[in-house]
């Protein structure tokens, strides 16, 4: 069948074995998330770009030794993470996460009233902030979960930590996350 995707196994023996067309079509596959991962712990564009190229590189020379009946993604992200961390490191910032939150929209193409626009936005800078409040573990753990849309194993494995470790760190990063949320709410007088 032409013009179907190749199967990620197929694509990673292909590359092992020198196709560089074949590794161009991972890159591709997982440029968008291996950003967004690198995005996350840098909180600087140029330091996220940086960062997944040089995980794509390192990820290529260490095919050999990835296993294929494990995924792909979280091995990837797991390198991408540690090339940011790294790079946020050399750059001596301190951690911020920026997000970019998707702008609340009614449903249908009818644009939000200007109200609802600056209350959306004021929730979404909330948000912002009560994330940036958080630790780097609690941050990674709940971006990756519910920002990249990992699975809870795919998550483990990208933090290199076991299963249920990600279900208490979702739990307790939560907790934290809605505490700081609330403390927001009671200095602000409530406004939501």
């Amino acid at each position: 069948m032409e013009g179907r995707p190749l199967d990620e196994a197929v694509l990673i023996e292909r590359a092992r074995g020198g196709d560089a067309g074949a590794y161009e079509e991972l890159v591709h596959n997982y440029q968008g998330i291996a950003y967004r991962t690198a995005y996350l712990i840098t909180a600087e564009a140029a330091d996220a770009e940086d960062a997944a190229q040089t995980g794509f590189i390192k990820a290529f020379y260490a095919l050999d030794r990835f296993q294929l009946d494990r995924p792909f993604r979280p091995w990837l992200l797991k390198i991408v993470a540690n090339e940011a961390r790294n790079k946020r490191r050399s750059a001596g910032r301190r951690s911020n996460l920026e997000l970019r939150l998707a702008e609340d929209r009614p449903r249908g193409d009818a644009a939000p009233s200007p109200e609802g626009a600056v209350l959306a936005m004021e929730r979404n800078e909330k948000l912002l902030e009560a994330m940036n409040s958080l630790r780097e573990a609690d941050r990674l753990v709940v971006a990756y979960r519910f920002l990249l849309g990992l699975s809870e194993a795919e998550t483990a494995a990208a933090l290199d930590c076991a299963q249920g470790t990600v279900k208490s760190r979702t739990s307790r990063a939560l907790k934290r996350l809605r505490a700081s949320l609330e403390t927001s709410d009671m200095e602000t007088g409530g406004a939501k």
